[in-house]
């Protein structure tokens, strides 16, 4: 089975006041959202074929929940700064056929706001490696209807080059570089590279150190 980028996810602190940067580069703010039951909160920014997310917990009951705490989010967003990786890489099927089994070792994930019977698969894999999601009932068209032209005129993610200080070993990692999702390599610290639109400008943004992404467009 073929998998693609759905959207990625960065924990920052409360309020995302880091995702101002987007809009300052020149980027349309989708509307926020929040998680009941799972106790976190984010600011999103769509495009053509993705979405990406900046999260944070909002609730440390529900975070820490027996129902949330197996998906290490608490874990991630708390250690964000002290080691642990900040960043979720969600992916759906390539295909026009919703898929319920995930192409990775994953258990399945039931949080409340989801309509019952959907569900998650997140891979087995510790906060020293992304959050590995697999959103078998989602479709691109579910991204695209999301999407608005942004002003500073990039459309679609193209490429997503993830550094991390050592080299990940789960068998999700391997599936998600095996099917082109994600190029990976190692260096000191975690650091996501976002291509968009093939790179065909030549241009680059670093928006180190208030968040370790580049985009390149």
């Amino acid at each position: 089975m073929s998998i693609e980028l759905d959207h990625i996810f960065i924990c920052t602190a409360v309020g995302a006041p880091e995702a101002d940067e987007l809009v300052s580069l020149g980027l349309n703010e989708g509307p926020p959202n929040h998680h009941p039951g799972q106790g976190t909160a984010n600011r999103r920014f769509a495009f053509a074929n993705a979405m990406i997310e900046f999260l944070w917990v909002c609730a440390e009951a529900e975070a820490r929940s027996e129902l949330s705490s197996p998906t290490l989010l608490w874990d991630r967003w708390a250690g964000r700064e002290r080691g642990a990786c900040p960043f979720g890489i969600c992916t759906r099927p390539a295909n026009s056929s919703p898929e319920t089994a995930a192409p990775f070792p994953a258990w399945e994930y039931h949080p409340s706001y989801l309509p019952e019977p959907l569900s998650m698969h997140i891979g087995n894999a510790g906060v020293d490696e992304p959050m590995w999601v697999y959103l078998g009932f989602l479709q691109r068209a579910d991204r695209e209807k999301w999407f608005t032209e942004h002003p500073a005129g990039i459309r679609e993610i193209t490429g997503l080059t993830l550094t991390t200080p050592a080299p990940m070993k789960s068998e999700a990692s391997k599936a998600f570089i095996n099917a082109g999702v994600i190029a990976a390599r190692t260096g000191s610290t975690f650091l996501m590279e976002l291509e968009f639109d093939g790179g065909i400008r030549g241009a680059a943004v670093d928006f180190r150190p208030r968040l370790p992404i580049i985009f390149k467009f």
